[in-house]
């Protein structure tokens, strides 16, 4: 009665799960094509002296945000193997994987980013917001590595469990 239970409430939120990913996707390429190179442009514009940060600034984030479409397409996939109850399948690994190494990808962009802004700063101001982002950043992608692991171990057991059955 628990597993069906358990099952339903599953159900139950994967598909406003699955229509706020599709909403943060949709957001998150509008700020791709539009916001960003706007935004960069206007500060170009304002303060000419920094302008030759315009196209890094705007690589930069563009692919912060692809790292976060990459992690937003693994969850969807995880979720359709939730949903067909094949999560504990090696296949599932592939995902996390996926997210792990966006993660990675994203915070290794990120310290480049903190360390040329903490050294060229004169307001500290900056460098503590990109170190907590940092923080934050390794933080999640720590977690995920231990989600990994605890999905690895739980894939072993299932599968040790349908050899005995």
């Amino acid at each position: 009665m628990g597993d069906i239970r358990y099952m339903y409430n599953v159900y139950r939120v994967v598909t406003p799960l699955r229509v706020f990913l599709v909403v943060l996707f949709g957001v998150l390429v509008l700020f791709q094509t539009m916001s960003l190179p706007g935004q960069f442009a206007h500060m170009a514009k304002e303060d000419p002296e920094m302008a030759y940060l315009r196209w890094p600034a705007t690589a930069v984030t563009v692919f912060w945000l692809l790292c976060v479409q990459v992690v937003i397409v693994a969850t969807w996939k995880l979720l359709s193997l939730v949903k067909s109850d094949r999560i504990f399948t090696e296949g599932a690994l592939v995902w996390v994987d996926a997210v792990v190494w966006a993660v990675a990808a994203g915070w290794v962009t990120l310290v480049g980013v903190f360390l040329y802004v903490g050294f060229k700063a004169t307001d500290p101001g900056l460098p503590l917001l990109l170190f907590l982002a940092v923080v934050g950043v390794s933080v999640v992608g720590l977690l995920m590595v231990v989600m990994r692991a605890l999905l690895r171990q739980a894939t072993t057991l299932r599968t040790d469990m349908e050899a005995v059955i």
